[in-house]
């Protein structure tokens, strides 16, 4: 399962805009999705069934057309969460199919007084049965349950400072991460739904970095991350492992100064190796939406066209590595294209964290408590060839970076058409992370896993460094099928 977040724009704790949310949102399980679909100049919701042999759309419009922006959420029993707001009132209702007509069930509604409050759906919860939604107000951010409750809508937490983001870190439901905003600074907090709200942080990087989380995977650990640590003020797409005490890398071939590139979809079952996780990403640039297909232990990104009619943004990957993307045209209205992950170019350096001596039940942790509190790099050496990055000793103390650059080559220019592939440039020696520079990281490691994984941290390995910097080869490039 991958947990995803719709990122608002927020440039400080101050603003509240939201970007638009996703063209269409699938369950955790992939067995439905629901989009607010468009009939002339009037919009109305509409399930997808994506579980059978053929995929089917199914219009539940109501007594009158709805707002745009409206937003729209699947449940894994079919029925669809619709979220509508009337005069400061956060009105929701459970639609579904009734013959030829749609049935509605109200289930309540949420009072915002204050005009500055921005309420919005949370991504699809695992298990499917429970919907949340979170409200940001002037100085703090309401966790709120509004379907699969006993009496309604259910306040289940306050956060201080505005959040944003929006990601399930375990596979009940129970920890979810948000970015925070406050003091000027945004950095990712855990809030335990079970525990009364109880937070503790995530991630932070550097002390006065940015640093949100934008998916996480519960069964391999992976995160990827967009943070402004090794460029202040310019935001970088990194990845880590919860649990594990590497750096956080931030691959080369992830930084387009010409491209936004947004992960949306994680590989799971990769449960020992979440470096071999394929990860979809979607690419804006110059030329378009395309897509790139990752893998944290490779050093490419394969770039592939995306189908016609996609709804951008969205898609689910299969244990076997089949990403489905939903995309709907003139000629099918409701159809999913099946594109299968490149075969890996080598095998991934699989370092990994020494096994505790025992197990034992862990939580997200105070970064204060976590393995890198209070270590300074003094000199840091290029990863090359099959070495892992690793820092020099200094005049007391050794220490491992908080985050380092991927041994890559320097990113290749976007490519004027989708269709091909880009090649990257000559090859170069890989810079050190941060040489000669003393860098002081509050914690360069992450949380301590959710319950039910295991605390070695295995799995975290660094970047391969046997794999091949060239175009795929044709045997190599993924294929595309549309059902």
């Amino acid at each position: 399962m991958t947990a995803c977040a719709t990122e608002p724009a927020v440039e400080d704790e101050n603003e509240n805009e939201w970007t638009a949310g996703p063209a269409c949102v699938i369950t955790a399980d992939g067995t439905y999705a629901a989009r607010l679909a468009l009939d002339g100049e009037s919009w109305y919701p509409e399930r997808w069934t994506l579980d059978g042999p053929e995929p089917y759309a199914v219009p539940l419009p109501g007594h009158q057309p709805e707002e745009p922006g409206t937003e729209v959420l699947p449940l894994t029993d079919g029925r669809v969460l619709i979220h509508r707001v009337a005069g400061g009132r956060h009105v929701f209702s459970l639609l579904y199919p009734t013959g030829p007509g749609t049935g509605e069930l109200p289930l309540g509604a949420v009072e915002c007084p204050d005009e500055g409050t921005r309420l919005r759906l949370l991504p699809p919860a695992p298990g499917g049965e429970r919907a949340y939604a979170i409200a940001v107000g002037r100085g703090s951010t309401a966790v709120w349950l509004v379907a699969g409750g006993a009496f309604g809508p259910e306040h289940l937490a306050e956060v201080p400072g505005h959040c944003s983001g929006g990601v399930w870190l375990d596979g009940t439901g129970r920890l979810l991460a948000l970015d925070r905003a406050q003091g000027g600074r945004t950095k990712t907090v855990v809030v335990d739904l079970e525990r009364g709200g109880e937070m503790s942080p995530l991630l932070q990087i550097a002390e006065h970095s940015n640093d949100r989380l934008l998916l996480a995977d519960a069964d391999s650990g992976l995160l990827l991350i967009r943070s402004d640590a090794p460029s202040p003020g310019h935001d970088r797409l990194g990845w880590g492992v919860i649990g594990s005490t590497l750096p956080i890398r931030f691959p080369e071939c992830l930084h387009a100064t010409d491209c936004a590139v947004t992960p949306f979809a994680i590989q799971p079952g990769q449960v020992l190796t979440p470096e071999t996780c394929a990860v979809a990403l979607r690419i804006d640039g110059p030329a378009g939406t395309w897509l790139g297909l990752w893998r944290p232990a490779e050093r490419q990104v394969h770039h592939l066209p995306a189908p016609e009619g996609w709804l951008a943004g969205t898609g689910l990957w299969t244990r076997e590595g089949v990403l489905q993307l939903p995309y709907a045209t003139g000629a099918v209205p409701c159809g999913v294209a099946r594109v299968e992950a490149p075969r890996r170019t080598g095998e991934p350096d699989r370092t990994t964290d020494p096994a505790p001596p025992e197990r034992t039940p862990a939580r997200p942790v105070p970064l204060q408590q976590a393995p890198l509190e209070g270590r300074v790099i003094q000199k840091v050496r290029p990863v090359l060839g099959d070495e892992s990055a690793r820092p020099v000793p200094g005049p007391h103390h050794s220490a491992r970076p908080a985050f380092e650059f991927a041994d890559e080559a320097a990113p290749t220019p976007s490519p004027t058409h989708p269709a091909n592939p880009s090649s990257p440039g000559p090859h170069h020696p890989a810079r050190p992370a941060f040489e000669d520079e003393a860098v002081q990281a509050d914690s360069g490691g992450l949380g301590a896993q959710p319950p039910g994984r295991d605390g070695t941290g295995r799995g975290g390995g660094g970047e391969t460094h046997n794999g091949s910097a060239t175009d795929p080869s044709p045997t190599d490039t993924p294929a595309m099928t549309a059902s």
